[in-house]
């Protein structure tokens, strides 16, 4: 189940923390791994880490002004891609924080990027996004947004290493092959 009683604490939190200066900076959020939150290895389970990787990003988004453009314009947000690494374990009742940023844009998608970090400083996860702004359930420029704040439609540069993921995901086949799928060879 989503966890709706944290997505209201990050969001209240976050309406109380100074609005982001900038559209690409960095939201430091801290969190709790709970039993609910473990698989039976007893260590953050990989399905729950990228919804609470959901929290940082709405939490950034209230604190960038993004949510209360995306109410009064009716626009939507919806995820269009992720690569995730996972490199240390978080186990039952280990904080951790979060931080989470807006990295750059282009005229389809924004890519975010996340990442879990744990007291003694190592990053237990990482995660590149491509997320689509919609309206009408149509995507739209995400130079948009970046204009109803009042910001540069302008992305700022795209790092090589997010140039190639992207490159990269473009020789992907969508739809996947289903014959393939179903009958390996």
């Amino acid at each position: 189940m989503f966890p709706f009683v944290r997505l209201f604490k990050d969001i209240l939190m976050a309406r109380r923390l100074p609005p982001l200066a900038n559209f690409n900076d960095v939201h430091i959020s801290r969190h709790i791994c709970w039993p609910w939150d473990i698989d039976m290895f007893g260590e953050l389970n990989n399905g729950r880490t990228l919804t609470l990787y959901d929290l940082g990003r709405l939490a950034m988004a209230q604190r960038g002004g993004l949510v209360a453009v995306l109410f009064k314009k009716k626009w939507a947000l919806t995820m269009a891609g992720a690569s995730v690494r996972y490199r240390r374990r978080i186990t039952m009742f280990e904080r951790f924080t979060m931080k989470s940023r807006l990295v750059c844009w282009d005229d389809r998608f924004m890519y975010l990027e996340q990442s879990m970090w744990k007291t003694n400083g190592e990053c237990a996860s990482h995660v590149l996004y491509r997320s689509a702004l919609l309206e009408n359930g149509r995507a739209i420029n995400p130079a948009r947004a970046a204009e109803a704040l009042g910001h540069s439609p302008v992305s700022p540069p795209v790092p090589d290493w997010i140039a190639a993921w992207i490159d990269a995901e473009a020789t992907r086949p969508w739809p996947p092959m289903q014959d393939e799928i179903a009958h390996p060879a």
